[in-house]
Formats: structure tokens, C-alpha cells, sequence
């Protein structure tokens, strides 16, 4: 799925790099071996909370996506940990009552305080899991890029005739199981949409890609041209700089051979034949099992609009569905405007769906109250 809690993060990010931080906690990093030879680098914040303990506090564990994006450094830094990118205090950071562990991985979900049962194995009471902006069906998401930009004023009749075109290209491979065809045409449809929008922002449709950003570079291949536009730009040159100079000499773990965002690529690149797969079917043996789903999702957000995020729920085979449907979606307060709307939201059993206005695909980004406040009611920390 490529979005009781302690921040599984960096909470300071000091120490040993002549750095100082007005936040005060603890953290923790290393490698966990994943088989013989490969590792996964996980960061944890310990929460910052003036009213529990943190192993009273629920442990929120966020994986970042892309493929191939980074919880450690975009996550952490641009989105929800103690520090932004210039190293200043976040207040919106998920650390201030929650736990969090960073991963470079795909979604984020939260778990009751760990219980080490016996070697190799983890007892936890495993609460939900919050799905932001997620690539659950792709085709969903790419049939209903024509309508959601047309209804936004950003194609015309003419547009809208090209990009429906191309999806329904996408759409026939991925109905013959020919998913690394349909990721490589999935390129083609955004190429599409760039040349009739004049590059809008696939990430939030109020702005829009430079020129330099949308040109092909001579022989370049789908793979680069795809990790180019989703990828690269959780990369920006601070933010590499930051997490290849202080926090490299900070963490002291960090092999010779290994350049933060070096791997970008080579992710993206082995997920080819799994992009465009869909994974309806374990979001129904979530709920199924009884585990606590939210859906969140980005007003502004192209590559995953809210409209294709919508058609796949209404299609989930889970027994609840048809009470949820029933429901009207309930406002929510903007916390930084008190009687602006800032979110809508539903929630039936062990099922919930956010819509968050005035966001893009990067929500914490965007509207950080806001997704704090829906964090705190998730947890049950509100």
C-alpha cells in the first residue's frame, strides 16, 4: 500500500553536530536486517508529551512512498517530525503526544506500545492503519484525472478528449495484466496531461511544474522520466545537503557506499511490474479482520484525486460498506481559522474517510493543524 503512539522519527537532532534544538526527548536509529544483506533504517522520536508517559502513548509508524521517497528525510523534515528543514521546532510535528518511527516505505499506521514476546518475534496490539493519499487502485486514479481537471478548469473540451484517451490506454493493459506496460503508459498519460494543462503540479493542482522539470532529457527512459517528476522532487538540494551532511555525521551508522536519496531510482525501478497493481483486496482483509482503516485524502491532489479514491471504496466487498455509504460526512474546523472549514469526515465501525480541503498529495505539508487534529482523532488522542 504504497500514508499507545511514540514518534518513530528524529526528535533530536543534535548530538554530535555542533547543532543545538530547543526540543527536549529522546530517539533512537539503527538498521533492521531484512534477509542477508539487505536493511531497512528505521528512526524513532519518543513523544514529547507534558501528560503521559511515552509508553502510555500510542506509536504511529510512518512509511513514506513514491516509490522509492524517503520517511526519513521528506517525512520527517518536511512533513511531520520535531524539526523542519532549516532545523527550526515544527508545531505541528506528530511527535507533541504521539510516539513515531520513520521508515522509507509506503504508508503509515500506529500500533499499541511494544511487547517483545521472545526472540525473532513481536507481540503488539496492531490498532489501524491511515492510508494518505494512497495508491490503492492506480487505474481509478488515472480514469479520473480527465474529469477532476476538467471540473477544475484546467482542460478543455480537447484536453479533456487526450487524457481520457490515454487512460483508457492505461486501463486496457491493466485489465490483460500487463502491468509494466501500463506503468510505462501511465508515463505517457501524465506526459498527456502536462502538455494540455501546461504542467500543472501532479502533487497539488494550484501550482505548476517549470518548464525545465517537464523536458525530456535526450534517451531518457520512462523509469527516469517517472522517477524525474515523483521522486527528484522530494530531493530538493537543502534537503540533501542537511541529510548527507549533519544527519549522516549525527546518525554515525550511515555506510561509505550509501548516499541518502541515491536509492530513489533503483526502488521505483524494481516496482515496475507491481505499480500499477491494485490492492483493493487487502484493504477489505484489513477491515475484514477487524483492524481500524481511515482513508485521508488531499482536496488539491492530482496523481491520487480524491474522485478516483471514492470510486474504489464504494467497490469494497467489506460488510460494513453499505452503512458507511448511508452516513453524511460530518465538518471539521480548520484548528488555526475556529469556524473554517478545513476537512469533512466519515467514520462507520472499524472504517473512516478524510477529506482534507486546501491539501495536496503531501498533507502535513499543506495543512499541518489540520492533519494533526485528524491524527488526534484516529488515536483517540483528541
Amino acid at each position: 500500500m504504497r500514508g499507545a503512539y511514540t514518534l518513530l522519527f528524529l526528535l533530536a537532532i543534535i548530538v554530535n553536530t555542533g547543532l543545538s534544538s530547543p526540543l527536549t526527548g529522546k530517539e533512537a536509529w539503527n538498521y533492521v536486517t531484512v534477509r542477508d544483506g539487505d536493511h531497512m533504517f528505521w528512526w524513532l522520536y519518543y513523544a514529547d508529551s507534558q501528560t503521559a508517559e511515552y509508553k502510555d502513548l500510542p506509536l504511529v509508524m510512518w512509511l513514506q512512498g513514491g516509490p522509492g521517497g524517503s520517511g526519513s528525510g521528506f517525512g520527517n523534515f518536511e512533513e511531520i517530525g520535531p524539526l523542519n528543514r532549516d532545523l527550526e521546532p515544527r508545531d505541528t510535528s506528530w511527535v507533541r503526544g504521539l510516539h513515531l518511527r520513520v521508515l522509507n516505505k509506503l504508508c503509515f499506521c500506529w500500533i499499541s506500545p511494544l511487547e517483545l514476546k521472545s526472540v525473532g518475534t513481536v507481540k503488539c496490539n496492531f490498532a489501524g492503519v491511515a492510508l494518505g493519499d494512497s495508491w490503492i487502485s492506480p487505474v481509478d486514479s488515472v480514469m479520473t484525472w480527465g474529469p477532476y481537471l476538467y471540473t477544475t478548469s484546467l482542460l478543455d473540451d480537447y484536453g479533456l478528449t487526450d487524457v481520457n484517451s490515454a487512460a483508457e490506454a492505461v486501463k486496457k493493459a491493466v485489465e490483460q495484466q500487463q502491468f509494466e506496460k501500463a506503468t510505462e503508459l501511465w508515463a505517457v498519460a501524465e506526459t498527456v496531461v502536462e502538455q494540455n494543462t501546461n504542467g500543472v503540479n501532479f502533487y497539488n493542482i494550484l501550482t505548476q511544474e517549470p518548464d525545465e522539470k517537464r523536458r525530456s532529457a535526450a534517451g531518457e527512459d520512462f523509469i527516469s522520466l517517472q522517477t524525474r517528476r515523483h521522486v527528484r522532487p522530494l530531493h530538493s538540494l537543502s534537503l540533501s545537503e542537511l541529510m548527507n551532511g549533519p544527519i549522516r555525521k549525527k546518525l554515525g551508522i550511515i555506510p561509505q557506499n550509501v548516499t541518502w536519496g541515491g536509492q530513489a531510482e533503483g526502488v521505483f525501478s524494481n516496482m515496475v511490474g507491481d505499480f500499477m497493481r491494485p490492492v483493493v483486496d487487502v484493504v477489505d482483509q484489513l477491515l475484514k479482520a477487524g483492524v481500524n482503516v481511515t482513508i485521508y485524502n488531499g482536496q488539491l491532489d492530482l496523481i491520487v484525486d480524491t474522485m478516483g479514491q471514492e470510486l474504489w471504496v464504494k467497490r469494497l466487498k467489506w460488510e460494513g460498506l453499505p452503512g458507511f455509504n448511508k452516513l453524511r460526512w460530518t465538518p471539521l474546523n480548520n484548528p488555526s481559522y475556529p469556524g473554517i472549514t478545513g476537512a469533512f469526515y466519515k467514520t462507520y465501525k472499524n472504517f473512516a474517510f478524510y477529506w482534507i480541503l486546501k491539501a495536496g498529495h503531501m498533507i502535513p505539508s499543506d495543512q499541518g493543524p489540520m492533519a494533526l487534529q485528524m491524527m488526534k482523532m484516529i488515536t483517540q488522542q483528541d
